[in-house]
């Protein structure tokens, strides 16, 4: 009798989960094993290069990866696991349409990623917007061009002042990023815009710590702060947001102000949906990891990522692996080959990545960076950003296209149209049925 193949369960698939069943997939072809992987999404989204798809730098198309066409010989199942019995072996799916149902597998790898760590800020659920897939990348885009149409086009100076405010809050990585491609992006566009000029728009970010881009160092992000700066953009260090209830801004120092448009880009949290599991949790809520990637105390059952809690082997203070690209990205690739070494029999081997180091984009040919302890500011970290990131998106598809849309930038000037009907598409059909 033939042995049953072993079916990997992927759940989630983000930069772990995809990764993962990309390194199994010619397994799964050659039938070694059965993948399947769940999500509610049916496209990996590269994250690092969502800024420069906001301001329009790269089309939002080429920063997603379709699971389908990139995982062949895996099953992709889009829907929304509610529950793992592992003690049993299987999840429980909620599908797009339909009742639940349950989905057995013999290993699972447990790859739910992180979302946006908010507070109980009053307005911020109704007003704000996060950075964190190409939906809300478009859709602020769409935003700031469409604040510049209403702005040029009010003679009210409350309102056309509101307009012109953005307010970003968190000073990591995602929030210094996209809040220097747009302003970059909306500078750029007020060329087209006779009663605009970049000096009537005002840019807020608002960082609760005393520095930002702890990432690149203490010197690298003061250069930030400068740089900034000398753009007439405002850097409220050490200040927290009170509330933003109906776009009405009120900050810790006590300055208040009207604003359209509100990012909330304050850092991440394991996802909430591991409390539906019977896999060990540590005090922030991940998954309890040894450094081969398996879960603490638990058999068959793997995890990475920004929802793991992954022992970092080069620190000598017992610190865990940061939750960025740099390491689930590789996590990943150590996990795959992994799941193929004890499918073969073997051993799994540790997880160890000494961090190289970190590139922020600030906009059109500015930058900085810090790889192997080498500061890096201006075009060349602008640059290094580009490069990095190109190699390390997924399929030479996707490589070639987001090089084919910088190439065809140096030819031809910014596109600053807002598609603010595909927030509404149906409305001009309700407007006519109406009348």
């Amino acid at each position: 009798m033939t042995a049953q193949v072993p079916h990997i369960l992927v759940v989630g698939g983000g930069y772990v989960g995809m990764y993962t069943a990309y390194g199994l997939r010619r397994a799964a072809r050659k039938g070694r094993i059965r993948v399947t992987v769940v999500d509610p999404r049916s496209v990996m989204t590269y994250q690092p290069f969502l800024p420069e798809a906001a301001a329009g730098s790269v089309e939002p198309r080429h920063v997603v990866v379709p699971l389908r066409k990139t995982l062949k010989g895996c099953r992709v199942v889009t829907g929304r696991v509610t529950g793992i019995d592992h003690g049993h072996k299987v999840a429980k799916v909620m599908p797009e349409e339909g009742p639940e149902y349950e989905l057995a597998y013999d290993q699972i790898v447990v790859a739910l990623g992180s979302i946006a760590r908010t507070l109980p800020i009053p307005g911020l659920a109704e007003e704000a917007t996060g950075f964190k897939n190409v939906e809300e990348a478009i859709a602020l885009r769409n935003k700031v061009i469409d604040r510049l149409d209403v702005a040029s086009s009010q003679p009210d100076p409350a309102l056309r002042k509101s307009a012109l405010t953005f307010v970003f809050v968190g000073g990591g990585y995602a929030g210094v990023e996209a809040f220097a491609e747009l302003e970059d992006m909306a500078r750029y566009a007020t060329r087209y815009y006779d009663n605009i000029k970049p000096e009537d728009m005002r840019w807020v970010l608002v960082e609760a710590t005393g520095r930002i881009l702890p990432e690149v160092g203490k010197d690298l992000g003061e250069y930030t702060v400068n740089q900034l700066r000398k753009r007439n953009m405002d850097i409220r260090l050490e200040t927290r947001l009170e509330s933003c209830e109906k776009g009405h801004v009120i900050l810790s120092d006590g300055e208040e102000f009207d604003s359209d448009t509100i990012v909330w880009t304050a850092g991440v949290k394991a996802n909430p949906a591991l409390a539906a599991t019977d896999f060990p949790l540590d005090e922030k809520g991940r998954i309890k990891t040894l450094a081969n990637l398996r879960i603490d105390g638990v058999d068959d059952a793997w995890t990475a990522g920004d929802n793991a809690a992954v022992p970092d082997l080069t620190s000598e203070t017992g610190a865990y692996c940061a939750p960025n690209a740099q390491h689930a990205v590789r996590q990943a690739h150590r996990l795959a080959a992994n799941i193929l070494r004890v499918v073969d029999g073997q051993p799994p081997q540790d997880y160890e990545h000494k961090y190289v180091g970190s590139v922020a984009s600030l906009g059109l040919h500015k930058g900085v960076a810090q790889l192997y302890g080498v500061k890096v500011k201006g075009w060349p970290a602008w640059f290094l950003h580009r490069t990095y990131h190109v190699s390390r998106v997924p399929t030479f598809n996707r490589k070639a296209r987001v090089i084919l849309d910088w190439t065809l930038a140096l030819f031809f000037a910014r596109e600053v149209t807002s598609l603010g009907s595909l927030q509404m598409p149906n409305e001009e059909f309700r407007r006519a049925t109406r009348s």
